[in-house]
Order: structure tokens, then C-alpha cells, then sequence
């Protein structure tokens, strides 16, 4: 039997000022500090990435968020998945979802995805600086499932067979991640509830690329997913085939951009990767022994949060290519059964990352025509 897709937009609530950000990077800070200070690195690079029809929005407003769930039902997103963050106890933006959980009127369902990373100034490129840590034990995972109780019951939830879906970002940081996927089972049960627990899978980080023991299923996440050769090794072969071809013009070129000098191959030292490779070389779903979601992006480039050393930038993204990408997913991905049939796209509004299904100034609402026309079709056809 073929079951009808179901996308899911990966969502980003960094969009409004909190104590904490006013507190690590200026009153009133926001993601859209970092978006609008971006500059092009090299020629044709597109940025700055502005958004068109939501405008810079306030996600504390209820006209912000009602905007953006009309925009997605309009072409087909059947929910959002929102980064939820929990440092023991303490929560970082979670106005949004709180506030969503209030008011009735905002009526597109939604799951949660414990984003469990230190919380670091990687949003300037400083990884090394942890400003709030992750601590892992017993007591606080029970801590932690007690606290989401609410959220699952709510009717807007996504569930599956019943079962409220709750994604962990990295679940190779826990101590012991089945232990604590034990743990939340048992809290779960005793408000009368059943888990349906799943973890993202990158390439980039060894021995983590399976399904681990207690949870339902995987989310391949991309541009890091596991279905290809890992956008860093192909980063780096590339780099070494253009360091090899001239010596003496790579040296000219690293005093430039030590100095701070405009260089026409500067480009070429960036960790940048064409778009289309993406859709290059993809292992099947069916190559896989476990239930992993597919995933896709409409494009990434955080040099506006990393400035001139972006950690990727997929280049000459397009909507054509996205649809592409897209079609490769639909066409191979059998859902699991009936109610087993997300397909992942991160992400709805990742605007310091590149990375945004939302309409920007340059490509307008064209990458959320192709989420419908596929979709679409694809249930046309079954």
C-alpha cells in the first residue's frame, strides 16, 4: 500500500530577543542581526539572504507565527518540527512553541527536536566557547520527559499509531542513549503515553550512522546525511587537486587573505561545494537496514554567522535543483506504513545558515512551488 508523504520544515525559534542573547551578544539580538551584516566572499555569491513576504518578523507575535503557518499550508507543509533546547531545567527560546500552545488559532501540527549541544558562540564561528553546557544524568532525563508531558498530549502534536514523535539532535553525545531512551519510555508510560523516538544520522561522525537500540527511527540529516560521500571529504579533495596545480600562486594567494587582500582564487579556499553534488551518487532508502527519513535542503551557507570561514557553502543553489533533489526523494522513499511517511526539509526559516523554504528577495515563494508541485504529483500518481 502507498501511503501519502508527509513534509516536515525543520524550524529555527531564534527569531525574537531573550535575556540570554541580550546578555552574550547586545540588546536585543536576534538571528537577523547575523543575516543582515552578511557580505558576498567571492563573485555571484548570494548574499545577503533578506526575506520577502514575512518580512523580518518578532516570533512573540501571534500574527508572526499565524503568517507562518498560513504560508505553509498553502503548499503542503504538513507540520514543524521546532528546536527545543533543555539545559536541566533551563530553557532557551521556547517563547514561540509556549505561546503556540496557548492559542488554538495556531492550528498547523508541530513536534519537538531537543537540539542537546552545548549552547557555544558558534554563531560568530567560536565553537570552542561553550556559554551554556549540556549536563547528562538520570534524574534530569526524567526531568526533562516530565516537563514535554504537555506538549505530547496537545491535539496538534504529530504523532504515530498515537505515539508522540520526539527527535534528539545528537544522540552520540548522551552517556548512554538507549538508557536514557529507556527512561523516557517508562516517565512516558506513566502519564499513559507511548514514545515514538527519533534520531538524526550524519556522515561525519563515525561509529553513529545506525539506528540506535530504543528509539523508531532515523532522520538522515542533511547536507551531512549518510546516503553519500561526505560533503567534507569532497570539500577537501577538491581543495587538494586546486592547492596541487600551482604552488607558487597558493602561496600568493594564503598572504593575500592573511592580510586581508581582495583575491580573485579566494573562493577557492572556502569550504564551498556545488549545490548539485547533492544530488549526485545517493544510496537508496532500501540500502539501509532500519527506518531513516529522508531530508533535504534548499541550500546552506552560514558565512553570515561565520563571517569569511564558513563551515559550508553549498553554491549555485536553485529552486530547479532543489526540485530535482526532491524528486529523487519521492521517487524512492516508500513510507514505513500509514502513518510512518515524514519527509524531513531543513529547514523552514534557517536564514543565518542559508538555509529557508520561507520566501527571500531573490527566489520569492520558489522553493515552496516546488514542495507542492512534487508533492503533488506524487499523490496524483498514487
Amino acid at each position: 500500500m502507498v501511503h501519502k508523504i508527509k513534509p516536515i520544515a525543520i524550524h529555527l525559534p531564534q527569531f525574537h530577543p531573550t535575556p540570554e542573547n541580550d546578555e552574550w551578544w547586545g540588546k536585543g539580538f536576534t538571528e537577523w542581526t547575523n543575516v543582515t551584516k552578511a557580505t558576498p566572499l567571492f563573485k555571484d555569491h548570494y548574499q545577503p539572504q533578506l526575506p520577502s513576504d514575512l518580512g523580518f518578523y518578532d516570533l512573540r507575535l501571534e500574527e508572526a507565527r499565524l503568517a507562518q503557518e498560513a504560508l505553509a499550508k498553502e503548499f503542503g507543509i504538513h507540520g514543524f518540527c521546532y528546536y527545543h533546547y533543555w539545559f536541566n531545567g533551563k530553557r532557551i527560546l521556547n517563547e514561540p512553541v509556549d505561546r503556540k500552545l496557548k492559542n488554538p488559532k495556531e492550528d498547523l501540527p508541530f513536534m519537538l527536536c531537543w537540539a542537546n549541544e552545548n549552547w557555544t558562540r558558534r554563531w560568530d564561528g567560536q565553537d570552542q566557547e561553550v556559554l551554556m553546557q549540556q549536563n547528562y544524568s538520570a534524574q534530569d532525563d526524567v526531568a526533562h520527559l516530565q516537563h514535554l508531558i504537555p506538549y505530547f498530549k496537545d491535539q496538534r502534536y504529530i504523532k504515530v499509531n498515537g505515539k508522540p514523535v520526539f527527535v534528539v539532535y545528537k544522540p552520540y553525545l548522551f552517556p548512554n542513549p538507549s538508557e536514557t531512551a529507556k527512561r523516557w519510555r517508562e516517565v512516558a508510560a506513566q502519564h499513559g503515553l507511548e514514545l515514538y523516538l527519533c534520531h538524526t544520522v550524519f556522515s561525519y561522525t563515525k561509529n553513529w550512522d545506525k539506528l540506535i537500540d530504543g528509539f523508531d527511527a532515523a532522520i538522515d540529516f542533511e547536507p551531512f546525511g549518510i546516503r553519500r560521500e561526505s560533503v567534507f571529504k569532497e570539500i577537501n579533495r577538491i581543495k587538494r587537486e586546486s592547492f596541487n596545480t600551482n604552488f607558487s600562486n597558493r602561496v600568493i594567494r594564503n598572504i593575500k587573505r592573511a592580510i586581508g587582500l581582495p583575491t580573485q582564487s579566494y573562493d577557492n579556499l572556502l569550504n564551498k561545494l556545488e549545490y548539485d553534488f547533492m544530488t549526485k551518487n545517493i544510496k537508496s532508502l532500501k540500502e539501509f537496514n532500519f527506518k531513516m527519513y529522508p531530508n533535504l535542503v534548499p541550500g546552506w551557507d552560514n558565512s553570515s554567522r561565520r563571517k569569511n570561514n564558513p563551515s559550508l557553502l553549498l553554491n549555485n543553489s536553485s529552486p530547479e535543483l532543489f526540485e530535482k533533489w526532491l524528486k529523487l526523494i519521492v521517487s524512492d522513499f516508500e513510507p514505513y506504513s500509514e502513518e510512518e511517511n515524514f519527509l524531513f526539509i531543513n529547514a523552514w526559516n534557517e536564514w543565518a545558515e542559508g538555509n529557508h523554504l520561507e520566501p527571500c528577495q531573490k527566489w520569492g515563494r520558489s522553493y515552496l512551488e516546488k514542495v507542492k508541485k512534487v508533492i503533488d504529483e506524487k499523490d496524483y500518481l498514487n
